[in-house]
């Protein structure tokens, strides 16, 4: 197993560090300060933890790292030093915050905005951790395990296990604060989601023009992005097709649309969603 940390620069290994710090005390502040007062639970091993924590009367930061530890190893062996490192950094830190935070006054007891603000902080946290290597929950872990001996996908089983988690919650805290958990986890779910790909997210585009010199050049001069011809063959005509590649943010693809539509109509234009770009010459030029 390569230790890939080891070769990390130094800057790129503290920028992983300080950002797995952040978005572990991110995350302990939305379940303590927002969420558990409240009775409003997360999902995976956090939300097992919440309602362990209640019945027991044990600090929440307990649970969440003693249930993790199993994780820690099946890390280390299925995805690797890495991540195991990154990880039980995250889970510690969050355990720690959780801790501290404990006797803290709550910042709001209004349902609500608790769900809300709640959801929108710890999906900040967890996304920012994910976004750097790092896990704060094994149920992903455990998922991935369950999906090769299964008949589910991940997101299938994590769905089961949550479903199960928040059911459990109806019995203990109440039906109300159930559905006010899964309303803080929806929204949790989006916000990891788009600090995962950030809010500039890439879009690759594929066009099919009999005019692609055109467009392309339009693109260059208009757009000030790059492209690539590729070359292709019509299944049904056997005829050789020119097909344009690029590389936009979501911001330029009306611009786009408006370029292709001008010059060519009946062009072909497709559109599918990138999380990550790099290398290349993705960089935007000066377009005058």
């Amino acid at each position: 197993m390569n230790d890939q940390h080891k070769s990390l620069p130094p800057s790129k290994l503290i920028r992983r560090i300080f950002a797995i710090v952040i978005g572990a005390i991110l995350m302990g502040v939305g379940i303590e300060e927002f969420l558990v007062p409240n009775k409003i639970l997360d999902g995976g091993i956090v939300g097992i933890s919440i309602i362990l924590g209640h019945l027991s009367g044990w600090k929440l930061g307990y649970f969440i790292f003693i249930l993790n530890i199993p994780f820690f190893y099946i890390g280390y062996k299925q995805i690797g030093k890495t991540f195991a490192l990154s990880t039980l950094l995250g889970i510690t830190i969050l355990s720690i915050t959780t801790l501290l935070l404990h006797d803290v006054p709550v910042f709001t007891e209004d349902l609500l905005l608790a769900t809300v603000f709640g959801g929108i902080i710890l999906g900040i946290g967890v996304g920012i951790v994910i976004r750097y290597g790092g896990s704060l929950d094994g149920t992903e872990i455990l998922a991935i395990l369950m999906s090769k001996r299964f008949p589910f996908s991940v997101g299938e089983l994590i769905m089961f296990f949550n479903i199960f988690i928040f059911a459990t919650a109806g019995f203990v805290f109440g039906w109300n604060r159930a559905m006010y958990s899964l309303i803080a986890y929806f929204i949790a779910f989006k916000v990891i989601d788009i600090v995962i790909t950030g809010l500039d997210e890439s879009k690759s585009a594929w066009i099919i023009s009999d005019k692609h010199s055109e467009i392309g050049s339009a693109i260059l001069a208009r757009l000030g992005r790059g492209v690539t011809y590729l070359q292709g063959e019509g299944a049904y005509t056997g005829d050789d097709k020119k097909v344009i590649f690029c590389v936009i943010t979501r911001l330029e693809e009306a611009k786009l649309k408006a370029i292709v539509e001008e010059l060519d109509p009946g062009a072909f234009l497709a559109f599918s969603n990138i999380s990550e770009v790099r290398g290349g010459r993705f960089k935007k030029r000066d377009i005058h």
